[in-house]
């Protein structure tokens, strides 16, 4: 067998064929979305014949399902490692800078997992569940400072997914624009979100009343 330049053709593993597969599916999924790819493109972009993506995968749903799992296992490492450690303010700083960090290096990782398709929720494994993971340790963190400073344990909870929420949208906004650097939105994210905590009020109270009729 050769290529079509004449060169004869390398013969792949089991395992590299796999990881050959898993790499252009990544790209595909990254481009076009998971609805927009198919077998066909996969199999074709990969040089081999559909049967073989269905004898590695089961299908197009199964490949997705690896890739976004890896994913999601890469990211959720990064994210717990930068949460282990530190005075709360470091702590986030470190998440805001994983996150990016993530973006900027794994970017066609993190447009599949932020595009949070139907396939991935029906396996478990989706955007907004790795956040609620994420927001459950932040969820301890804010709990020890609220208590020094007699706020509510209660409201942690709440705080840690309005933390959590603005790092990943201003993630998402992040992936396109690029500008400015890393550095310097996590440190406005901080800016933002530690400064608020610092001034929390025990009870606040809306300025605005709702109008009654």
């Amino acid at each position: 067998m050769t290529e079509s330049d004449g060169r004869p053709r390398v013969r792949m593993t089991g395992r590299e064929r796999r990881e050959q597969l898993l790499d252009v599916g990544r790209t595909l999924f990254a481009q076009k979305g998971f609805e927009a790819t198919s077998i066909e493109e996969i199999a074709a972009r990969a040089g081999v014949s559909k049967p073989v993506v269905y004898e590695h995968f089961g299908g197009k749903e199964g490949l997705y399902a690896v890739v976004v799992d890896r994913e999601m296992s890469d990211l959720l490492e990064r994210l717990t490692s930068a949460l282990r450690v530190g005075h709360p303010r470091k702590l986030v700083e470190q998440a805001a800078l994983a996150l990016l960090t993530y973006i900027e290096e794994q970017t066609d990782g993190f447009r599949i997992l932020s595009r949070d398709s139907p396939v991935a929720s029906s396996t478990g494994g989706t955007f907004s569940s790795l956040l609620n993971d994420i927001a459950s340790q932040v969820e301890h963190i804010l709990s020890r400072e609220f208590e020094q400073r007699k706020i509510s344990t209660k409201l942690a909870p709440m705080y840690a997914q309005m933390l959590v929420g603005m790092v990943a949208l201003t993630g998402q906004w992040w992936l396109e624009e690029r500008k400015p650097k890393r550095e310097v939105v996590a440190a406005h994210l901080v800016n933002l979100g530690w400064n608020g905590l610092a001034h929390l009020e025990p009870d606040p109270k809306l300025v605005t009343r709702p109008r009654k009729d």
